[in-house]
């Protein structure tokens, strides 16, 4: 049963495939970024990693759309996301000197955000 507010869709509901994430965390991100801009998403194959060694080696997570519509939308956010996640440049932190990965606004060793 779906929690209060939130309407389940009937087994037969046709998905529209937007993209086969790395694992579960990936899949996991994604969908929440699509849900925080009104985007309802799935994650498809869930759990087949469980079942590795028996099955195919594309058995990453899949997430789908439940309306079509959104397709377009949620494609640019998804590009946005997979840009941010591999884009832009180590940085040094102005307070300590610590190297930080380009995937931090804040330094690991004394908090400080990414100067602007």
């Amino acid at each position: 049963m779906a929690a209060p507010g939130i309407r389940s869709a009937p087994a037969c509901y046709p998905l529209h495939r937007l993209y086969q994430a790395r694992d579960r965390i990936e899949a996991q991100f994604i969908v929440d970024l699509l849900g925080a801009h009104r985007i309802p998403a799935a994650i498809l194959g869930d759990y087949l990693s469980g079942a590795a060694g028996g099955l195919p080696l594309d058995i990453s997570p899949t997430v789908c759309l439940l309306d079509e519509a959104d397709l377009a939308r949620a494609r640019k956010l998804l590009d946005g996301f997979l840009s941010d996640a591999t884009g832009g440049s180590p940085w040094r932190c102005p307070s300590c000197g610590e190297s930080v990965e380009a995937g931090f606004d804040l330094c690991w060793r004394c908090g400080r955000p990414r100067p602007a």
